[in-house]
Parts: structure tokens; C-alpha cells; sequence
């Protein structure tokens, strides 16, 4: 059977955890915004918040009075299979994800479902790899990790500023991003658990590297490089150890558009040395806290999952991220901003990236795990820059 056949399936679109708090912004982009015709359910643990979620989307969009409610707990792998069998595209926010998605992935690469999720969690992201990429190949499922604020800005980013440069040639692309919103309990909650894992992070990330096929005749590098004042932002830039760089590096792997020999530097912008130094302070304070269980337990308790910043809040939040390029003896300024980068902006970016993956034509021909900009490239771009997110050239020489 063709599993991306339409009509093979129940379902187009099916999304999973709808009533977290991202869920529910992505519950309500889909509602706003899904194409006429899409056969798309909410699925999660709990049928009862499922129907008042529905309810409340009913309020502002009277057809989403039948949308299907899909029952299925993180772990129970029967249940999940069904979800998975049923869907052309199963997007989810269940995290953290190291504790709660494998179960999910394994039921998409298993049916040929194509799969998208908003983790920022390296270790995930290689477990993943190692346990499924090769099932999905052989099922044509193309498993799409990160794709909301982590790491959609950033690899379509660079990929969008390489296409401005020559082409087979080395190039170097450093990377600057300013943000100013705040986060949800989720999120703090996913951020906990991989600050404390770094020794399980490691060793994943190693029992992948030997899975991996090695670059032979191209090489393509995203070193965590020390801070610096950017003369090209203004700004100092202070390396961000984040899973964003290595999306970057495994699309300029894939992707010949890179060129022969290619280099991501990964920052954030700080504008004065004092804000730099209080922020590389915070960092250090969180990670310190993350390895001590109790510590890591009361954080999380303060900030609970399911809870994130009110609707005017969210409204004053922004982000921009600066792309500088080089190589061939050009060199080129890009540009992605948006507004409420963790939320609004997230669910917007895993609403389309699913809408993508179900409708789009002339998608390239891949299956396994791959990046954004290798699953999906130019017509996620423009579902995008179409939906508000801006991506544009600042200066070019």
C-alpha cells in the first residue's frame, strides 16, 4: 500500500497532545487555517479535555463542532499504532519528548506516517535516529523533528541564505538570534531534563555518529565557538549549545546546495558585556541545578507543564534571528523574524509543517529522519513567509 496515499487513510492531519498549551495553539492555527476539505482529529489521554477543547474551537469556528477525538495514552504502543495507522500526518507537542515520544515515532516509522514534533532535545533526536531512521526508510515515513521555533527559523534560515551564494564553494554561515518572550512550563520542563543529561546526551550522540554514514568528498561542521563581540550585529554573541546548529549541519550534509565545505557558528545577541555576562550566569546557575533531582523537581513544580504566557503577553514577544554568509568572495545578510517565537509563532510553524507534508506537491523524494529543509525546503519557506513569518535579504555585496 502507498502510505501517502489520501485516500488510504482516515485522517490527513491528526494531532497529538492538543490540550497542552501549545497543543491548543496549534489546535486553533489548524481550525483558523487548514484547507478546505482536510480531515484533521485532536488526539490525546483524555477524552473529556479533548471534548472541551473542541468545544471551545467550535465557539470561533462552527465546523470543528465534528471533529474526531482520538483517545491514545504515551504509553500504550496498541493505541498509538491505531493513531498512527489512521493519520497521513501525526503531528505532536508531548514532551519531553526523551520521556514520552519514542512510543509515537516508532508507531509512525512502522505505518509510513510522516511524523512532526516541536523537541529541542539532541538526545532524542539521535535515539530516534538510531532506533527508527532505517524502518522509515523502508516505509517512506519522513520523521520531522523540531519543527517549531527550535529549529524552523534556523534551518530554513541558513538554508534560505545559502541559496544566495554561490554554489560549490565553501561557505561559512554564522547565525545571531535576539528573542524577547518568555517560556512556558513545558518548555521549562524539557529544558530541565536535557541540562540534566549530559552524560546520557553524549552517548547517544556517539552511538549515532556510528549509524551514520561519513561524508566522503563533502564535510559539513557546526563547532560551538567561543563569545565574541559580532561587528556584524552590534551585539555580543555568545554560543548557544542548542539542537539548532546540529539540525543546520544535517541539512548541509544532505543537502549538495551547501557546497563542498561547510561551517555553522550558532549565537545568541546580547547587546551590552553586562546583559552577556548575566545571561552566560543564568545558564550556568540553571545547568548546575538541573543535575541535582530535587532541585530539578522543584523548578519544574513552580512552572507546571500545560501552563505559558497569557494571549497580551505573547502579543509584545518577538524574535529575530541575523544571518551572515560568506563564500566564493560574496557575502550576504538575511534576515527571519516573527512574533511570539515559543508559542504563536511554534504553533504556527508545526501547524504548517504538517499541512506541508499532507498537501504540498513536488515535496522532494526522501523517507527516514531528515531536517526541515530537506523534507520540505522552498514550499515550507513560502507557507511561511505566506503565514506572516518574514525571511529577507538585509544587505548583500
Amino acid at each position: 500500500m502507498d502510505t501517502r496515499d489520501g485516500t488510504a487513510r482516515a485522517y490527513d492531519v491528526v494531532l497529538y497532545g492538543a490540550t497542552g498549551f501549545v497543543g491548543e495553539l496549534t489546535a486553533r492555527y489548524l481550525a483558523a487555517h487548514a484547507p478546505a476539505g482536510c480531515r484533521w482529529a485532536l488526539a490525546g489521554r483524555s477524552r473529556e479535555k479533548l471534548a472541551r477543547l473542541r468545544d471551545r474551537l467550535a465557539t470561533d469556528h462552527p465546523g470543528c463542532a465534528e471533529l474526531p477525538l482520538l483517545v491514545a495514552d504515551a504509553a500504550d504502543p496498541a493505541a498509538l499504532r491505531d493513531l498512527a495507522g489512521s493519520a497521513r500526518v501525526v503531528a505532536t507537542t508531548v514532551g519531553p519528548y526523551v520521556w514520552y515520544g519514542e512510543p509515537l515515532v516508532a508507531a509512525c516509522a512502522a505505518a509510513g506516517t510522516d511524523y512532526v514534533d516541536l523537541t529541542g532535545e539532541p538526545e532524542f533526536v539521535d535515539l530516534m535516529y538510531v532506533r527508527h531512521d532505517a524502518r522509515a526508510r523502508e516505509t517512506g515515513a519522513r520523521l520531522v523533528h523540531a519543527c517549531g521555533f527550535d529549529s524552523v527559523p534556523h534551518d530554513l534560515g541558513v538554508y534560505y541564505t545559502v541559496r544566495r551564494l554561490p554554489r560549490d564553494v565553501p561557505l561559512r554561515v554564522d547565525g545571531f538570534v535576539r528573542t524577547d518572550a518568555l517560556f512556558s512550563g513545558g518548555t521549562l520542563a524539557s529544558a530541565l531534563t536535557a541540562m540534566g543529561r549530559g552524560r546520557q546526551m553524549a552517548r547517544a550522540a556517539r552511538e549515532r555518529r556510528l549509524h551514520e554514514p561519513r561524508q566522503v568528498e563533502r564535510r559539513a561542521r557546526a563547532p560551538l565557538a567561543g563569545p565574541r563581540f559580532s561587528r556584524e550585529t552590534g551585539a555580543w554573541a555568545l554560543p548557544l549549545p542548542t539542537l539548532d546548529p546540529r539540525v543546520v549541519a544535517r541539512s548541509a550534509a544532505a543537502l549538495p546546495e551547501y557546497g563542498p565545505d561547510f561551517r555553522y557558528r550558532h549565537y545568541a545577541a546580547v547587546r551590552t558585556l553586562p546583559m552577556a555576562l548575566g545571561g552566560v550566569a543564568a545558564v550556568g546557575a540553571g545547568l548546575a541545578l538541573a543535575q541535582v533531582p530535587p532541585a530539578r523537581r522543584w523548578l519544574t513544580e513552580r512552572y507546571a507543564p500545560g501552563s505559558g504566557p497569557d494571549a497580551e503577553r505573547r502579543r509584545r514577544s518577538w524574535f529575530r534571528v541575523r544571518f551572515v554568509g560568506e563564500g566564493g568572495g560574496r557575502r550576504v545578510c538575511t534576515e527571519v523574524s516573527g512574533g511570539d517565537p515559543g508559542y504563536d509563532e511554534t504553533a504556527k510553524m508545526l501547524a504548517e509543517s504538517a499541512l506541508c507534508l499532507a498537501f504540498d506537491g513536488g515535496l522532494p523524494p526522501v523517507a527516514g529522519q531528515v531536517t526541515t529543509a530537506v523534507a520540505m525546503g522552498d514550499a515550507l519557506l513560502e507557507r511561511l513567509r505566506t503565514a506572516g513569518i518574514r525571511f529577507r535579504v538585509a544587505d548583500a555585496r
